[in-house]
């Protein structure tokens, strides 16, 4: 999508379906990608990416330009992760995606995902506590500045600073009791 339709978007009352499939097209995998950082589940990562998208197509009247669209979806996608983690439903049936029915086996392609996603640095950076993990992501994966993270987290650039500064030593403590990533 050009420039120009952003601009356009930051004044629009309802969103046409060809702007959500733009949006969906554009930062659909950013929205996944932080939802199943912040979650560590492939099924709610789902369901959190197709909520925020709703979300976004239901208030683009609240968008007012004062972020990036990208900005404005991540918000979307971490306060919908952390209401998603919060909910009581939520935590009673959590047990239940650890269970897999007999008969089915993984694809040969979700082992891959698996295995990439299991490796040791992604490991350590999914203990991290959710307020470090998601200023570490924020910074290092989407390439935020510690300026457009606390304006998106409603936080002081004091606090964010701190948070990734502990997400870094706590990161190369977990660098040294493992010896290594290599």
């Amino acid at each position: 999508m050009e420039q120009s339709d952003w601009n356009y978007m930051a004044h629009i009352e309802r969103m046409e379906t060809s702007h959500l499939r733009d949006l969906m097209n554009t930062y659909g995998q950013d929205v996944w990608n932080l939802a199943y950082l912040l979650t560590s589940k492939y099924d709610l990562a789902d369901d959190i990416a197709q909520d925020v998208f709703l979300k976004a197509y239901s208030n683009i009247a609240s968008f007012r330009g004062g972020s990036s669209m990208k900005t404005w979806l991540l918000a979307i996608t971490r306060n919908t992760s952390i209401n998603y983690l919060r909910t009581a439903f939520l935590r009673r049936v959590t047990l239940m995606d650890r269970v897999q029915p007999k008969g089915t086996s993984p694809s040969a392609e979700q082992e891959a995902i698996d295995r990439t996603l299991a490796s040791a640095i992604w490991q350590d950076v999914l203990k991290l506590p959710v307020k470090q993990r998601e200023i570490l992501i924020l910074h290092g994966k989407y390439g935020m500045t510690t300026n457009e993270i606390a304006a998106m987290l409603q936080l002081s650039e004091g606090t964010v600073k701190s948070r990734l500064s502990r997400a870094r030593s706590r990161m190369s403590l977990y660098r040294k009791e493992s010896g290594s990533y290599e």
